[in-house]
């Protein structure tokens, strides 16, 4: 028989004492455990924190409990919040509070910074920084069900735990070579607001086709910013209120009526006489009647032999060199279609072309692509980058 770990907070009061404890602290390591199976807005359903003496977690599911102490912790508390690949924690902080943490430390993007490699994992971590095996025994736990057991949060206890050690490696690690700024700047984009921004009208940029003619766009434009709003309301997956290629056929064969709706495959019935369909068909008709020039435009893909310049071969290669020079992952350099862009325009409005970025690769990539620099063979198996007079 198990029972509920008695440190888990499950009242506002216990919070609030938490919250005033941690609020002098440096930083803070932060996690969430979140279901989003079933619905469109991920079901937060754990929180972990810890500073450098102490490790809890709070029952965000608890009856009663209001967790406006800690977000007011998060987005404006004196400590640096240290989260592992937050991209999905910062989310949940933005739709809970309208804003995002001010002051934010990434240990996957500090680790890719520092050349352990690209998208490094967190368990890649605790067992390179940390010394440390992780329990794998509640990896797939339902964090929804309640009680928790003393083992699972003890589990959830460690993502923060090891977090602890692994931040302090790595900002140490960051003041020896001297990146700490180009860590800034990936945390600045992080911290973008249109990040987590879900605006309806811009869904159907999602969903693959292969058509680009402006009038088929503007429909689809309008039945995914339908599909998006129904989903937000019923609190569902996109896919379980409609898949994309029925947004799609949609968009292609727009039904006559909404009784026709019916008879669309994918879709629901009941579509054909609820609010839902009605709305759906006033979304079809403001699609039909959107003056050409609102209509979207996509550039239609360049021929294959025009995508991809000769001299963008030479770039990756060189690319690949900078990025074992300097122990940072390629891919977070640049992309390959990033390199391709350089290839054919000298202000591609990528990010291989700014910052810290620029500095260690996209200069130089200008330079080769005009003729000033050049790999050579070292006659050793090697490569090796020559400046031409």
């Amino acid at each position: 028989m198990t029972r509920a770990n008695p440190t888990l907070i499950t009242d506002t009061d216990s919070l609030v004492a938490l919250c005033d404890r941690l609020s002098e602290a440096e930083f803070l390591t932060v996690d969430t455990e979140f279901m989003r199976e079933s619905t469109y807005w991920p079901k937060l359903c754990l929180i972990q924190v810890a500073d450098g003496t102490e490790a809890q977690a709070i029952d965000p599911l608890a009856e009663g409990l209001d967790l406006a102490p800690f977000w007011s912790l998060m987005v404006k508390g004196r400590p640096l919040k240290v989260f592992h690949a937050c991209r999905q924690d910062l989310e949940i902080v933005y739709q809970a509070t309208g804003t995002l943490p001010n002051k934010l430390f990434d240990t996957q993007l500090a680790a890719m910074v520092c050349g352990y490699g690209d998208q490094v994992g967190y368990e890649s971590l605790v067992n390179q920084l940390a010394r440390h095996s992780l329990d794998k025994s509640a990896r797939f736990t339902d964090w929804a069900r309640r009680p928790l057991t003393e083992r699972q949060v003890s589990y959830a206890l460690g993502d923060v735990t090891h977090l602890r050690v692994i931040y302090h490696r790595l900002a140490e690690e960051l003041g020896r070579n001297g990146r700490a700024s180009w860590l800034s700047e990936e945390v600045d984009a992080l911290l973008d607001p249109a990040t987590y921004r879900v605006e309806p009208e811009d869904a159907w940029r999602r969903i693959k086709t292969r058509t680009t003619a402006p009038r088929f766009l503007g429909m689809l434009r309008e039945a995914a910013a339908w599909r998006e709003r129904e989903a937000q309301r019923a609190d569902q997956p996109r896919n379980r209120i409609a898949k994309d290629e029925v947004l799609l056929e949609l968009a292609a064969e727009p039904p006559a009526s909404q009784e026709a709706l019916a008879s669309v495959r994918g879709l629901g019935r009941k579509l054909a006489g609820n609010r839902s369909g009605r709305e759906l068909m006033d979304a079809l008709e403001r699609g039909r009647q959107t003056p050409e020039d609102d209509l979207p435009q996509v550039e239609k893909k360049r021929r294959i032999a025009d995508k991809t310049p000769p001299i963008a071969d030479m770039l990756k290669l060189f690319l690949k060199i900078r990025a074992q020079e300097s122990g940072v992952a390629a891919r977070l350099i640049a992309s390959a279609a990033d390199v391709e862009a350089i290839a054919r325009d000298d202000d591609a409005d990528v990010p291989a072309l700014k910052g810290w970025r620029r500095r260690l690769y996209g200069d130089e990539a200008l330079k080769m692509k005009h003729g000033r620099l050049a790999l050579a063979g070292t006659g050793k198996g090697e490569v090796e980058v020559v400046e031409l007079e």
